[in-house]
Parts: structure tokens; sequence; C-alpha cells
């Protein structure tokens, strides 16, 4: 009973401090909010969105076909490696992640470590592409690509860097084209879509099917797939970190310009989503993600079947640890498709999807480890 009635007693006289100790942290933490927002707020006053450049690596357009524009970037050495790089990046984004700035730029370190690169830029697809399939982009403007290279280059072959869906992508027309690539780099690049662990693989049907998504009325319906679904679909993912703690964190960043700058460009990034052509995210939705038939060898691109079998050529497997994209089994069983004996390399790094393109760590050890790779087999 003593003992009640001296915490009741205690809680009376220290109450009132406590609440007074909490309202002026509250006070202090108010005030040093609003001189950061203010501070801020002069940065972004001072900023168009021309400020906010995205892509600063030289580069050519050396051949356009529809909306599609193949750039072949300046090289910075005198003597670049002989055999070229094609960037194959997903549909779903903008390329430009892989030059997103500098000292951010996949591009440029390749570039600087004797690398002659060039990239696909799908564009955006409008409703006169809806009927363009996968046969489309891999038969046809992939590989008139890769022919205008082999032409400028004098080579026979080239390597694929593909990214992503691109990975996958180039993976296909690794099979169907064998003799046109010289060797294969995929980084983060979903091969197994069984994945029910991982939320985007869940959502596009790998254990529901149809039941998760109904592509076939979405497709019927709409004609393209809008480009604001598919981003909303990736930001669910992770709703509290991708869509509120982050905005909760820019005022810390406001008062630094270069700090602003690149929390923009990748907001610009995340938001440039261009719309799906209908049929070519109809097949790929049915077949990659809810029938996964890229490793059963079941893909059927026109009347010609991918078999990762045919995949002869050195191969370098890059992934990411910490990637809630494409989960690392996903990426990693590839190796189980493979002909026996393959050249087959697998290298990751501690990072989630998008630190594979903008971590300092990673742009510093990352390219010259594919440069190194594809040194040894030129």
């Amino acid at each position: 009973m003593f003992l009640l009635f001296f915490i009741v007693h205690w809680l009376k006289i220290m109450l009132p401090f406590f609440a007074q100790m909490g309202l002026e942290e509250n006070l202090h933490e108010t005030l040093d909010f609003t001189e950061k927002f203010l501070s801020g707020l002069e940065n972004l006053q001072g900023l168009e969105e021309d400020d906010i450049q995205v892509g600063f690596t030289p580069k050519e357009a050396v051949y356009q076909e529809d909306k599609v524009v193949l750039y072949r970037f300046q090289p910075v050495v005198e003597n670049p490696l002989p055999i070229p790089v094609l960037i194959v990046y997903a549909l779903v984004n903008r390329p430009y992640m892989v030059d997103l700035q500098e000292g951010r730029s996949l591009v440029a370190n390749l570039l600087k470590l004797g690398l002659d690169v060039y990239l696909i830029d799908w564009g955006y697809p409008s409703r006169g592409d809806r009927w363009l399939t996968l046969e489309d982009h891999l038969c046809g403007y992939l590989n008139n690509c890769v022919d205008v290279i082999c032409q400028r280059s004098h080579q026979e072959k080239i390597t694929l860097l593909g990214v992503c869906q691109g990975g996958t992508f180039s993976l296909c027309y690794a099979s169907l084209f064998p003799e046109k690539v010289k060797s294969l780099v995929v980084m983060v690049a979903p091969v197994d879509f069984e994945q029910p662990g991982t939320l985007l693989n869940a959502r596009g049907g790998c254990t529901l099917g149809a039941e998760a998504v109904d592509i076939d009325l979405m497709v019927d319906a709409m004609g393209n797939i809008p480009g604001d679904y598919l981003n909303l679909e990736f930001l669910m993912l992770k709703p509290l970190q991708l869509g509120y703690q982050k905005y909760l964190d820019v005022p810390d960043i406001m008062g630094d310009e270069a700090k602003l700058l690149n929390f923009l460009r990748m907001e610009k990034w995340i938001f440039d989503s261009p719309d799906q052509a209908g049929e070519t995210y109809r097949q790929f939705l049915k077949d990659f993600y809810q029938q996964n038939k890229l490793v059963k060898g079941e893909v059927m691109i026109g009347d010609r079947r991918v078999d990762l079998h045919h995949l002869t050529m050195p191969i370098l497997n890059l992934y990411a640890e910490k990637d809630h994209l494409v989960a690392p089994a996903s990426s990693l069983a590839l190796g189980d498709y493979l002909p026996e004996n393959s050249d087959y390399t697998v290298q990751s790094f501690p990072v989630g999807h998008i630190g594979m393109y903008v971590s300092g760590k990673v742009q510093r050890d990352l390219p010259p480890a594919i440069v190194h790779w594809l040194s040894e087999r030129q």
C-alpha cells in the first residue's frame, strides 16, 4: 500500500517535468526542421527542370527504327577493346539509369576502362504500338541493332550486357542467335520466375496465374499497359519506404543542392515510366511470370523456341544480394540450365536492385569486374 502511495505521489511531482522536457525537445526539433525547410526552399526555388540533367555521357544516334534508337557512346580511350558491348535495358523503365549522373554512371566507368559501348533506347510506345510482340522486339529491333553494330565494328559477334528485364531478353536473344553473341553479361536478371517469396513475382502471378493478374482482360480493355500502373505496382512493393519515408527525409537534404539534385534525378527516373506495348506485355507476363516457361524451355519467340542449353558463349551473371525486385535465387537459377562445362561466372554485390546502378561502392567494383572478365575472353 505504501509502495502504491509512493509511486502515485512521485508521478504527480515528475509528470510536469517530463511534459515540459518533451515540449522543449519538440520545440527544438520543430525549429530545426523549419530552418532546414526554409533553407531548402531557396534551393528549390532556384532550380528548373532543365537543371535535373540525366544521361550526361556524350553519345551519338547511329540507327533508328520506329521509336527505337541505337546510341553509341563516345569512346574515351584511344584503342577500345575490339568487341563492342551493347547494353540492353528493360522496357519498363528508361535506360538512362545506367548513365544517371557524373560519378554514378556505369556507362562512363566502362568507357574509361576501354570498352566500346552501345545502348538501345526502346522509346515510348504509343497506341499504334500495342500489337508489337516479343518477336518484334527480339528478332526485329534488337537483332537489327546487333547487325548494325557488327557492320560498324567489322566484327561477326558482339557482347550483350542485359539489365533486369533486358537481361532476360538477352538470354532469349543469345539462345536464338548464338552465332552473333561473343559473350553475355546479365545483371539483376530474372530467370526462374517461380519465386512466391518475392512480392513482384507473386503479384505477377507466379503462384496464382490469372487469378493474380488477368492480363488478357487488361490488354483487351486498355490496349497498352499504362506506365503509371506499373510504377504504382513497383512502389507498392515497399509502400512505407518508397511512398512515405523517403519524403520525410527530404528536409534533411534540401539545404544541400548536390544532394537535392541527386534525389530529384532518382525521382525523375522512377516516375518516367513508358507505357508497355500490349501484346509484348501480355506474352511476357503469361509466359515468364505466370507459367515460368523460360526455365522449362517452352518460350516461343514467333515460331522459334528459346532453349537455355543453346547458350554456349561465356556468361557473367551479376546479381544484388538485397534485391527486392529480382530475387537472388531467380538470377542464380541460370546456372542450373546451362550446358555442362559452360564458361559461367557468378558475382554478387551487397546492395539492392537500384544500388547496382547508383551505389558508389558498386560503381567502384562492378565496372572493373566486367571489363576484367571480358578482357580475358577477347
